[in-house]
C-alpha cells in the first residue's frame, strides 16, 4: 500500500506539472506585500518561487524589504554584493544574482534600494539596461516588499503588474491588509489584488478570513480581491526556518507544502501577461521614486 500511495502521488504531481506548463509564457512582475510585518510574507515568497520553479517556470526574486531584507537568510545564503554595488557601478546585476534552489535567481536589495530616489539620468538608464536581463531569462519576477504602507512599499506595489497581499487570521493583520487594499483602491493602482491567508488553523478559518476581506472590498471599494489560497499553520514551517531551509524542500509532504503548490497552480492559471514586463516595472518604479 505505501508504494502504491507514493506512486499515486507521483502521478498526481506529474499531471499537475503537465497542466501548468501548458499555460502562456511571458514575464510577470508580481509585488508581494502585507499590511503589517510578521505575517510570513518572505517565507511565502521564497517557497512560492521554488514551487513555481519546480513547475518548470523561470523565477527571479527581488528582495525589496528595506528594513528587514531576509530572503537570503531563509535560503541560508550570505550575499557578497547587493543592488547597492550595481548602483555604484561596481558590479553588474548579473554579478550580484545569487543562484537558489531549482535555479531561482535572487537579487539581494538591502540598503541599495533606498538610493533609487537619488539616481541621476545615467544611473537610471544603466539600471534599466541591467534589469532587462530578466525579460528573456524569467517567467516570474517576485518582488518581496516590506510590511506596512510606506512610500517605498507603495512604490514597488504601484510599479508591479500584479499584487499579492499576505494576511493571517489575526484581527490586526486583517485590518492592516484591508488598509493596504483600500490604498490601492483609492489611488486606482490596480483593478485586482490577489490574497493569500497564511498560518490559518484550519480551512474554515482561512475561508472565513478571506471572505471578510473579499466582502469588504466588494462592498466599499472599487477593487476585486481574488483569493489564491491559504497556508495552514504547520510546525514544519517553523522547523525549516530554524534550519534556514525552505519548507517545501525540507518537508515535501507537509501540509503547508501542498498549500503552496495549490497557490502556485492558481497563480499560473489565472494571471495576466500584458502589462509591460520588467522594463515597464523599472520605468514606473524610477518615476515614482523621483
Amino acid at each position: 500500500m505505501p508504494d502504491q500511495a507514493a506512486r499515486l502521488r507521483e502521478l498526481a504531481q506529474a499531471r499537475w506539472v503537465e497542466q501548468v506548463q501548458k499555460t502562456p509564457s511571458g514575464l510577470r512582475v508580481i509585488a508581494v506585500s502585507s499590511g503589517k510585518g510578521g505575517v510570513g510574507k518572505t517565507n511565502v515568497v521564497v517557497n512560492l518561487a521554488i514551487t513555481l520553479a519546480r513547475m518548470g517556470k523561470r523565477v527571479a526574486v527581488f528582495d525589496a524589504d528595506l528594513g528587514m531584507a531576509n530572503v537570503d537568510v531563509l535560503l541560508g545564503m550570505v550575499p557578497k554584493y547587493t543592488l547597492h554595488d550595481v548602483l555604484r557601478g561596481e558590479r553588474s546585476l548579473e554579478q550580484i544574482i545569487i543562484p537558489g534552489p531549482y535555479d531561482i535567481m535572487v537579487v539581494p536589495g538591502g540598503s541599495g534600494v533606498q538610493e533609487l530616489a537619488n539616481l541621476d539620468y545615467y544611473q537610471r538608464e544603466h539600471l534599466l539596461r541591467e534589469i532587462r536581463i530578466f525579460e528573456d531569462r524569467a517567467d516570474f519576477l517576485l518582488i518581496d516588499t516590506g510590511g506596512g504602507i510606506s512610500r517605498n512599499v507603495l512604490g514597488f506595489v504601484s510599479a508591479a503588474d500584479e499584487v499579492m497581499i499576505i494576511s493571517t487570521p489575526e484581527p490586526t493583520a486583517i485590518t492592516d491588509a484591508y488598509s493596504m487594499i483600500k490604498v490601492l483602491s483609492r489611488f486606482q493602482l490596480h483593478q485586482e489584488v490577489y490574497l493569500v491567508i497564511n498560518r490559518a488553523s484550519n480551512r474554515g478559518e482561512a475561508q472565513q478570513t478571506a471572505a471578510k476581506l473579499e466582502t469588504a472590498a466588494r462592498r466599499f471599494l472599487q477593487l476585486k480581491v481574488t483569493t489564491l489560497g491559504y497556508i495552514l499553520d504547520d510546525r514544519a514551517v517553523g522547523k525549516a526556518v530554524m534550519s534556514q531551509q525552505p519548507f517545501t524542500l525540507l518537508y515535501p509532504q507537509a501540509v503547508a507544502t501542498q498549500n503552496i503548490r495549490d497557490i502556485a497552480a492558481g497563480l499560473v492559471e489565472g494571471g495576466s501577461w500584458s502589462t509591460g514586463g520588467v522594463g515597464g516595472f523599472m520605468e514606473r518604479l524610477l518615476r515614482l521614486f523621483s
